[in-house]
């Protein structure tokens, strides 16, 4: 199967599988043209962008933050529920501190947060 070669091409392909998402949906069959071209592409555009435009794993100030926003927490609220200071969340939130292992282990299980991102490993 070809590949695709650079951004311009990428673009193009792009633009295409968009158009086709307006054209096929959930109904469309697997055998229909537009549904075949989607597929294909689409899997095109996802080998591209996982070799050129690569999503890396978020820090933990931004998994913090946005569990905030998922739990709508406070940052009194995320104190009491990993069992900190809301001044020590502030200065987690601000990159001033590291986690301790405990607290590291407690916004891993409370906050449901993948410790690989609390740890940055």
């Amino acid at each position: 199967m070809a590949r695709i070669k650079n951004e311009t091409q990428y673009q193009k392909m792009l633009k295409k599988v968009e158009q086709l998402m307006e054209v096929v949906t959930e109904n469309t069959p697997e055998t229909d043209p537009d549904y075949i071209e989607l597929d294909l592409l689409a899997d095109l555009v996802e080998e591209y962008e996982i070799e050129h435009h690569p999503i890396g794993s978020p820090s933990l100030i931004e998994a913090l933050k946005l569990r905030m926003y998922e739990m709508n927490l406070t940052q009194n609220a995320m104190a009491d529920l990993i069992g900190v200071s809301a001044s020590r969340v502030s200065e987690l939130l601000n990159g001033k501190i590291e986690p301790t292992y405990q607290i590291a282990r407690n916004i891993s299980q409370k906050l449901k947060i993948d410790a690989s991102i609390v740890l940055g490993v």
